[in-house]
């Protein structure tokens, strides 16, 4: 019998949250999620952690190049950025009026 795998669970980021980076090379930075790459549990953010990829010889480009892209971040070492504080905030959920599940400012109690 072939074993179903679990569902991943819930992300504290999603893609075009606005993070802090707290710590590896880019510590302090800030920027805008991406893409989150929920198997690995690592993020995409624009502007961070640089990495240079070599792009081979093709028809469209003979020569080849070094081109320089973002690379991943462990998602622990990312925090949310409340937009109303502008503020890196942790954060939770809880059910707003609607008795939905929305992520929610641990700082300041708001819904972001």
């Amino acid at each position: 019998m072939k074993k179903v795998a679990d569902k991943p669970a819930k992300l504290h980021i999603k893609k075009g949250d606005a993070v802090k980076v707290l710590s590896g090379n880019s510590k302090g930075q800030t920027g805008t999620i991406l893409r989150v790459l929920v198997d690995k549990q690592r993020a995409v953010v624009e502007g961070v952690n640089m990495i240079t990829k070599h792009v081979k010889p093709s028809a469209a480009n003979p020569q080849g190049s070094l081109e320089k892209r973002e690379g991943t971040i462990h998602i622990s070492n990312l925090m949310v950025i409340e937009p109303a504080t502008k503020e890196p905030t942790r954060t939770g959920r809880k059910l707003n009026d609607k008795d939905k599940l929305q992520r929610y400012s641990k700082k300041t109690g708001n819904f972001i």
